[in-house]
């Protein structure tokens, strides 16, 4: 049970016997740093229910609490906020419940309770991941793993798109120029091998626009008119129409490039329980159309095609169905939505992380859904994020437009063996411990730079900064958690005591702030942000440092002291790396 949880009842009977007014809701807020106090109760909300000076009004309350309540201490009101100064005697007590906790700020989900499905990643099969990719899939998997640490039961998902034109360029590039290259024999990866046709595609069709255009044709014309164009139209046509060589060298080219992919998702440390394709989902949702046009939640126009108005909504009319009959991207994502409610039933909402280009889309299809009569559809979020660039002429990938996820990777596990080796801190470390090292440091660097910026917001990633060992970054953090591995193997006693002791100011503090946790969990989860446990982890770690530097840990002569400040530090490298792997980030046990 938290302070504020504890708090709240207490106070409600005092104002109920001070004032004869029954309060529904208690507001606190972490108390500032000037004044004395563990956590503040704000009396202006009072006010409105209370007539009476703000001050007067705390310090009746703050009596009664230090009369009644034997966790308060004593009080001091500042303007209209009533200070409360907490016993040492609960922060012991709190503290000796969940030092040995392994689990502690996780739920364990309800029995028979409501699932969530979290979608993420979703790329194309004609190229690498990404830059952008990589933000995704670090977004969507830290959201899947606060909300299981927040109670829920959580499937991971994507949909990957491996039909359509754009897969039709890189397959007939490597028809005309592959000349029966694998990803064996070429030693490449097979996503970068299928994305290597997609750019060879587009070099061809650049070089016939402009013959084209040489011969007098409009810019239009010539994309039109391109002949590699046409041939790829073609092989699309003879895909959908079920051409067995067609579609024998797409499952090819197509495998080539779910084996890359396994292993970039593999190396970021991201996984998923389920995958849909859209070569099976782009048919869905047509009979819905049928269902909302009986419904009247669908309307038809003179020339067939289907529409839904959600003018009155503050939308516009938006296509469901063409004229000739085929589905929209709009009616595949309904459908698809329709269709993983029945293949996870337990699921109550669903999340889809998708860039903030895509923010009207989903108002659309979450008003559309809601509108068919799905009770899930209360539950449907979108985790809209904000682009992600690198500073200008930095790790460009070997096509010269994009940012390849693998080589961003490799690139950060070399910035941190290069800062590692100019900071000196490898001393008695084995070449595959080193590796090992450098991996860490480096991926928990770019999950850590990525994660701790709200996910709403644009963001510039800079591999350098990213990895100083000094700040708000991935490595900083790491590093307390290693200091702190190299107190305990020093440790030399029990730790598994109780300890009723006066607490120093900096153990308080530090107290407090672990107590934090199960609330910064259950924040995260509500809204969607990993930002609030990467910013929560290096406030944790900034009080714990000031903590270090003020206090003797393994010097101080008062056993019962050194043992409690050796459980503290434990408690908190736990705290770290808990809230570390909500993150998907690794520590390491030495730096």
């Amino acid at each position: 049970m938290t302070l504020s949880q504890i708090l709240t009842p207490q106070i409600q009977k005092a104002v109920q016997a001070l004032f004869d007014v029954s309060l529904e809701k208690v507001e606190f807020q972490v108390t500032r740093r000037e004044f004395e106090g563990d956590i503040t109760m704000v009396i202006f909300p009072l006010l409105k229910l209370i007539k009476g000076n703000p001050v007067e009004i705390g310090t009746k309350i703050g009596d009664y609490l230090t009369e009644n309540v034997a966790e308060v201490e004593r009080f001091n009101v500042v303007a209209g906020f009533l200070n409360i100064v907490i016993s040492d005697a609960y922060y012991l007590d709190f503290f000796n419940q969940i030092k040995n906790d392994e689990q502690f700020g996780f739920v364990t989900p309800k029995e028979g309770g409501k699932a969530v499905l979290v979608e993420y990643s979703s790329p194309n099969t004609n190229k690498p991941l990404h830059l952008g990719h990589v933000r995704n899939n670090l977004l969507g998997y830290s959201v899947a793993e606060i909300l299981k640490a927040s109670g829920k039961k959580v499937y991971k998902t994507q949909i990957i798109n491996d039909r359509g034109i754009h897969i039709c360029k890189s397959m007939l590039a490597w028809l005309k120029f592959g000349y029966n290259e694998t990803p064996v024999s070429s030693g490449l990866k097979g996503d970068k091998l299928v994305g290597k046709y997609y750019v060879e595609f587009d070099k061809v069709y650049k070089s016939e626009i402009n013959v084209l255009i040489a011969q007098g044709k409009t810019e239009e014309e010539a994309k039109k008119q391109a002949p590699i164009i046409l041939e790829a139209q073609q092989m699309l046509r003879k895909w959908e129409a079920g051409d067995e060589e067609v579609v024998a060298l797409w499952k090819k080219m197509n495998q080539w490039v779910y084996d890359g992919f396994a292993i970039t998702y593999k190396n970021l440390g991201v996984d998923f329980d389920s995958y849909y394709y859209e070569s099976n989902t782009y048919l869905l949702g047509k009979e819905v159309v049928q269902f909302g046009l009986e419904k009247g939640i669908f309307e038809k126009d003179p020339d067939g095609s289907v529409w839904i108005d959600l003018t009155a909504e503050g939308l516009d009319r938006k296509i469901v169905l063409r004229s000739d009959g085929t589905a929209v991207y709009m009616t595949q994502d309904i459908g698809t939505a329709i269709q993983r409610s029945k293949d996870f039933p337990d699921v109550g909402g669903m999340v889809y992380t998708v860039g903030n280009e895509q923010d009207y889309h989903f108002k659309v299809l979450f008003l559309i859904i809601k509108k068919l009569g799905f009770d899930w559809a209360q539950n449907l979020f979108h985790l809209s994020y904000g682009m992600v660039e690198l500073p200008s002429g930095k790790m460009k990938s070997r096509e010269g437009t994009v940012v390849d996820a693998d080589d961003l990777m490799e690139e950060m596990t070399q910035t941190a063996r290069q800062i590692s080796e100019e900071l000196g801190k490898l001393e008695g470390y084995g070449e595959e411990e080193k590796a090992s090292l450098f991996k860490t440091i480096g991926l928990g660097a770019l999950k850590y730079y990525m994660l701790k910026v709200d996910p709403k917001k644009q963001m510039m990633f800079n591999p350098e900064e990213s990895v100083d060992f000094a700040g708000n970054t991935g490595p900083f953090i790491q590093y307390t958690y290693a200091r702190i591995q190299s107190i305990l193997r020093k440790a030399d006693f029990d730790l598994n005591v109780d300890i009723t002791e006066t607490l120093h100011e900096k153990e308080k503090e530090l107290i407090k702030q672990i107590e934090m946790y199960p609330e910064v969990i259950q924040h995260a989860a509500a809204n969607h942000s990993p930002a609030l446990i990467a910013n929560y982890t290096y406030d944790l770690v900034k009080e714990y440092n000031s903590f270090y530097q003020t206090v003797s840990i393994l010097g101080e002569e008062n056993l019962v002291k050194k043992i409690f400040r050796v459980q503290l530090s434990k408690k908190v490298s736990d705290t770290i790396k808990s809230a570390f792997s909500l993150l998907g980030i690794s520590v390491p046990e030495r730096m």
